[in-house]
Formats: C-alpha cells, structure tokens, sequence
C-alpha cells in the first residue's frame, strides 16, 4: 500500500472508548480501485458487485460511494440484499444474481429490481409474473460456460431461445456469465469459457455481453463485454493470483490488547495446550479470535504486527481472543489497550489468507462485528 495512503488512516495506537478494535474502511481508496477498473474496461461499464454486506465492509455506505462517482448497476447474491440496498440506490439498479426463489416474483416486480435468470423454471416463473401483471418485467440471462455452478446449462439454450422469441414479456437487459479461473490469467479455462461464451453470444445476437469478473477485466478487451462486474478488486483484494497487486488496500484492522504477560520455559499456551514455551517469553492476548474473523487456522502459523514488527500467533486462537509472542519488542511497548495491526501495510487481505491456508473473499468477509468501524 502507498506510504501516503496508509498514513493517512492510521490515527491512532490505543484503543479509546472501550474498543476492542477498529475496522478502518477507506471509501476514497475504494473509489479510486473503481475508477481504476473502470479505466481499464472503457469504453464498456463497470458495475459494482456489493453481495453479502458489500464483503462485509457495508454495502449501504460502500454502494452510495460508487455511485457518486458513476456506478449505476450493483450485483447483490440474494433477493433480501437488494430490498436492504435498494434505499440507498436507483431502483433499477440492482441485480440479484442467484435470481429468485419461488415466492419472491411479485415483491421484485414492484420493487423494480431486475433478477438473474439462471434456469429455464427460473425464465418461466418470471414470464408467468410479467404477464400476470400485464407488463414486460426486465432481467439478465446468465448462461452456464463451464463452472457447473449457475446458469442455463448448455442443454436448456435452444429451449430459453424458443421461450423469448415466442413472447415471454421479459427485456432482457444483457447476457452473462462467470469466469471460473479468472484469477488464474495462464489458466485454459479462461479461453474455454471465452470460446463457449462467444457461442453464445452468436445464439443470442440480439443481447449484450456481461462478463468480466474482476480477474477478467485483467484479462483483456475480449472478455469484458458492455459491463464488467468486479468484486475483490474493489475492497483491495488482488484480481491475480501471484501478480503485483494493482488495487489499493481499502480495509485496516487494528485489535486491541486484553492482557500481556511473562511465562517461563515449559509453560502450556492456549486450548490443549498445543504450544510449549521453549524459553522464558512475553506473551500479549489480544480481543479478537475466530468469531472475529480471526481463522482458527492461524494457530502457530499466522502472525500479527507492531512497529512493523512480525509477532508470532502461539498455541491455538480461541474464539474471542488471540494469543502472540511479543518478545521481539522492547518490555514496555504494549500494555492493555495497546493496538497491533492485523491487515495493513504489513499484512495484505492475500498475506493473512495465505497463512490460514483460505483465500481473502473469506478473511475480508469473515471480519466480525465488534470491531468499531471507521469510515474515511
């Protein structure tokens, strides 16, 4: 992260207030990723994909940020998230990609948001609701290119063909697909999936593409289509997996100290006493654990810092708390309510899920509540 940036939201190094920790979330950084992407995909759009809470970090004041600076279409993964978002954004500016569960047709009719068509039950439960309602309603169609995940599959597309030229009352506002490997730039699904989408795009003539991912908006011009989509690459994850992260970071994580302590060589540390002291050690337990976005698989192996400084995460991480080695810093550094940093420009979203052997959509999402949140 540039030196300028971080600088300018750390603000503090003890907690104040009774804070266990503080989650600092830069909109400006968050807009200029936009912007970047939105650069690279011109003259096509880039929208904004917001799902579950905008990755944690709050899609209200994340999805208000874009659009003052020209995003006007938002991916959400559920039908809730878009009646939740909806307030804050253009009514037809919301798209619901895991499309609706039965039920559900009417209430999105009348709120105007526009759901992702992923099956042929899918396309005639809406086109029963358009005509019901005497109206054409919107989607998007999503086609299955080879995840095996959402989407027609490659068996149902004459059939959805049929469907819309015989008169369904839907406009479809655009095609689309999702990239499997998209993070992956060197892997050959990403051509598979390009070669199987430009197929139909040839079915589908009349219809435009939505395609990139925000792995694929790297990928080059053929993928991007008339609207990219990214994701991570907004909240500063990486579009690429072993590639220079072009994205800035957005999100901080700074967790307070509970207690710090001596303990001799030999001694016990944490559940089941999985790690033993090897020699006299300074230990600090800090207010975060897994239920706080901290894996359980950061036990021994992850870390946190200070001063820039790797301290070492030792015997297991527990629910609320942490414990780490923080004998590398002078006696006096920490006390309770001392602040070390666990993402920030030490320790990247990548850094983090590399040690807890996950990947940062599930760090980034997975970050707790308790945390007081700073918005900049």
């Amino acid at each position: 992260m540039d030196g300028a940036i971080q600088a300018k939201i750390q603000v503090r190094t003890t907690a104040t207030g009774g804070a266990s920790g503080y989650l600092t979330i830069d909109l400006a950084a968050l807009a200029r990723n936009y912007e970047r992407m939105a650069a690279e995909v011109a003259p096509a759009r880039a929208a904004a994909v917001v799902k579950a809470d905008a990755y944690g970090l709050g899609a209200d004041r994340v999805a208000a940020r874009l659009y003052e600076h020209g995003c006007r279409h938002f991916f959400v993964a559920q039908f809730v998230e878009a009646l939740r978002l909806q307030p804050t954004l253009a009514a037809d500016a919301v798209y619901v990609l895991n499309g609706l569960q039965p039920g559900n047709e009417t209430a999105c009719a009348e709120h105007g948001i526009v759901p992702v068509i992923n099956s042929m039950e899918q396309l005639q439960r809406w086109s029963e609701t358009a005509k019901a309602l005497g109206r054409k309603l919107p989607a998007v169609l999503q086609f299955d290119t080879g995840m095996s995940r959402l989407g027609v599959p490659p068996a149902e597309r004459a059939a959805v063909a049929s469907v819309l030229k015989a008169g369904a009352n839907i406009d479809i506002q655009f095609i689309m697909s999702h990239l499997a490997s998209a993070d992956e730039p060197e892997s050959d699904q990403n051509g598979s999936q390009l070669a199987e989408m430009n197929r139909i795009t040839a079915e589908f003539p009349e219809y435009e593409l939505c395609f990139a991912n925000s792995g694929g908006i790297f990928l080059g011009k053929p993928y991007h289509g008339v609207l990219a989509r990214p994701g991570i690459a907004l909240y500063g994850g990486a579009p690429a997996a072993g590639r220079p992260n072009p994205m800035e970071a957005v999100v901080r994580l700074d967790v307070a100290v509970v207690q710090t302590r001596t303990v001799p060589a030999g001694a016990r540390v944490g559940y089941s006493g999985t790690h033993i002291a090897v020699a006299e050690t300074r230990l600090a337990t800090i207010a975060a654990g897994y239920a706080d976005g901290l894996p359980r698989s950061l036990s021994d192996r992850g870390a946190v810092y200070c001063d820039g400084i790797r301290l070492p995460i030792v015997g297991r991480v527990s629910m609320d708390s942490t414990t780490i080695d923080i004998s590398a810093l002078p006696e006096d550094r920490l006390h309770l309510g001392s602040l070390v940093e666990v993402l920030g420009p030490s320790q990247t979203l990548e850094d983090i899920a590399r040690n807890a052997g996950t990947i940062a959509y599930e760090i980034l999402t997975g970050l707790g509540q308790r945390y007081e949140r700073q918005y900049r």
